[in-house]
């Protein structure tokens, strides 16, 4: 059985065959059951929904209607046994049919699937094929249906959109143009429609016509509208102007057969494709990586210079995702300011410092290491400062801020670091950077409790994602609201334990394509551990959590949970001091919990003093990822035990 309500409501048996569902009436009642995705609909819903001013006999009706479907739906069902599709729940009736069935469903996870890793788009080209039509067609004009109408169709061109964009991240998209071109026509409201159209003819070879399209788009929204073109729009025009634009998607370093892409170019393409995530990402480090080693073998150090610095993707986590490219990266940043000497260009030494702190994340450094990083991040800043460059200058900020993490309770440092970026980002038009500051803001705001800030800084990160491409986004901000459901689990009349760990769940689900390894390892068993504490149950045991990084920290009390009291104290002996990173104040709260638990008062006093500057935050909620609630209760009990020694 499968029922279609893209277009005119049908259902369909296994082999193809129409189902003859009965009049107007009856299509209708199945259309709202659709609707209400598999939840129950009351009676008294129903009756309202099809009648505006019902009459007496209408749930009468309504259940001859229900019943009349019933039949058509399953004709070889017994009389006596109870109906499988179209089932009496409560006060009312809800229909049971898997998602893959009903062809909005498809939609609906498909489009969702995209948005979190967009090598599935081809699942949302066939889902966008499955429309034969306006929603729900040939359903009378009920207020329910227009609105079903008007949400989908708002959810179909968001789909059109989103696969055009995906595919013209990947390089792919010339043949978009016709299909573009006519949804321009038929949405020319839509002003991210004409920028996907620009791309697309650009795509394609025919740059006089992307322009002339973005001047279509200019004319069009200033003169019915009043409005300037944004500033994806005006981006792009320059881009192309310019030629900075980017040129089609080909394996690094070639642009056709026997013609080798300089090493400014690629890392040019390589900056691009960062902001897409997923395999993008990946492949945007790895090209980036091989166009530093190509421009060192050129012996031009000025050019390798700026080939360095020409990669300033902001950076939001403090773990790098390949240690050992961001070691190399850096190696070759520090090899080429000694080349230059003290008389290099201040431009080409702000670059080369922004990328040594930005590149020398905390975790798992020497602390010589640490050191160097913290010293670049302060002299970019200043030069960036002197030469009055604000794309420079936020740029080294992004290193001010991944070198702000030298001990736990700096989230108000953090949050006045980010501050400065979203201000410098917003005066002077840098939107990738204004992304950055808003998620930096929104991790501090996350850190000390405030919500509500938090939560605002990630709608407007969200906002400015659309505009700037940065699908990642919402994979954080997703994260950042399962943080907030946790912490709400825990009080009187908040949601249960069990929905903040489904929301975690749907987090991890989407995390997990983002391309971002050194974010997602441990991640979820840690946001899992930190719900448990929250309600004080034991820590999970489940044996294929991977812990990732968080392993020794997370042990002693996994080892509790399992009745293990002196593996757990062997195992809290051996863990170290946590990296100075975004979950340093998480792996000491877990430390100071284990140490309680064990009566270690020495650990817990260790313990303690570190966890004293941070008194006033959350322990993890500084990731704005998860929240194992706040610092002050681990510092209680930590200062209680050690009081005892």
């Amino acid at each position: 059985m499968r029922i279609d309500v893209l277009g005119a409501v049908r259902a369909l048996r296994d082999d193809g065959s129409p189902v003859d569902l009965g009049g107007p009436r009856h299509r209708e009642v199945l259309g709202r059951l659709v609707a209400a995705e598999g939840r129950m609909v009351t009676t008294d819903t129903l009756v309202g929904d099809l009648w505006p001013d019902p009459a007496a006999r209408a749930v009468g009706a309504l259940r001859t209607f229900v019943a009349a479907l019933r039949r058509a739906l399953e004709p070889d069902r017994p009389p006596r046994d109870p109906p499988r599709v179209i089932v009496t729940e409560g006060p009312g009736y809800a229909l049971r049919l898997p998602r893959e069935d009903v062809d909005v469903h498809r939609f609906h996870d498909a489009l969702a699937r995209a948005r979190r890793s967009p090598e599935t788009v081809a699942d949302l080209g066939a889902a966008l094929g499955s429309w034969r039509g306006p929603a729900y067609a040939d359903v009378p004009a009920s207020a329910w249906a227009q609105r079903e109408r008007t949400r989908l169709e708002e959810l179909r061109l968001e789909g059109v959109e989103l696969r055009a964009r995906i595919l013209l991240d990947a390089g792919q998209g010339a043949d978009l143009v016709a299909e573009l071109g006519a949804h321009v026509a038929e949405h020319p409201w839509r002003e991210p429609a004409w920028g996907l159209l620009a791309r697309a003819l650009h795509r394609a070879g025919r740059q006089a016509d992307a322009l002339a399209t973005l001047r279509r788009a200019r004319a069009m929204l200033a003169d019915q509208l009043g409005l300037d073109p944004g500033p994806g729009l005006q981006r792009l025009e320059t881009e192309i102007l310019t030629g900075s634009a980017p040129p089609p998607r080909v394996p690094a370093g070639w642009a056709g057969p026997g013609v080798r892409l300089g090493p400014r170019t690629t890392v040019d393409l390589a900056r691009t494709l960062a902001l897409a995530g997923g395999d993008a990402l990946v492949h945007s480090r790895r090209d980036r990586l091989a166009a530093v080693e190509a421009a060192e073998r050129t012996g031009d150090v000025e050019l390798t210079a700026r080939v360095i610095g020409a990669y300033d993707v902001p950076a939001l986590w403090s773990r790098a995702d390949d240690p050992e490219q961001s070691r190399a990266v850096v190696a070759a940043a520090e090899r080429t300011l000694t080349a230059l000497g003290p008389a290099a260009p201040a431009d080409l030494s702000a670059r080369l410092l922004a990328t040594v702190a930005v590149e020398s994340r905390s975790a798992g450094l020497t602390a010589a290491e640490l050191s160097r990083g913290r010293q670049a991040a302060l002299r970019a800043e200043a030069l960036a400062r002197d030469l009055g460059d604000p794309a420079l200058l936020a740029f080294a900020l992004n290193g001010v801020f991944l070198q702000s993490f030298t001990r736990p309770g700096l989230a108000a440092v953090r949050d006045g670091v980010g501050a400065r970026i979203l201000d410098l980002a917003t005066r002077h038009g840098l939107p990738n950077f204004a992304v950055l500051g808003r998620l930096v803001r929104l991790q501090s705001a996350s850190a000390l409790g405030d919500l509500d800030a938090a939560a605002a800084h990630a709608a407007a990160a969200e906002e400015l994602a659309a505009v700037t491409e940065a699908l990642l986004v919402r994979v954080l901000t997703g994260w950042f609201r399962a943080r907030v459901t946790a912490a709400r689990s825990a009080e009187p009349g908040g949601p249960t334990a069990a929905t903040a760990a489904e929301h975690y769940r749907a987090a991890e689900d989407a995390l997990r394509a983002a391309g971002m390894p050194g974010l997602h390892r441990g991640l979820f068993p840690l946001a899992l551990l930190g719900l448990r504490l929250l309600h004080d149950r034991p820590a999970p045991t489940d044996p294929h959590l991977d812990w990732g990084p968080y392993r020794p920290w997370a042990r002693p009390l996994v080892l509790l949970a399992q009745d293990r009291p002196q593996e757990a104290r062997t195992a809290l002996a051996a863990a170290p001091e946590p990296p100075r990173d975004h979950m340093q104040e998480a792996l000491w709260s877990l430390t100071a919990r284990a140490a309680v638990r064990l009566s270690e008062p020495a650990v817990a006093a260790r313990a303690a003093a570190r966890l004293r500057p941070a008194r006033a935050e959350h322990a993890g909620a500084g990731s704005g990822l998860l929240t194992l609630g706040p610092v002050a209760r681990y510092l209680a009990e930590a200062e209680a035990c050690a009081a005892r020694a």
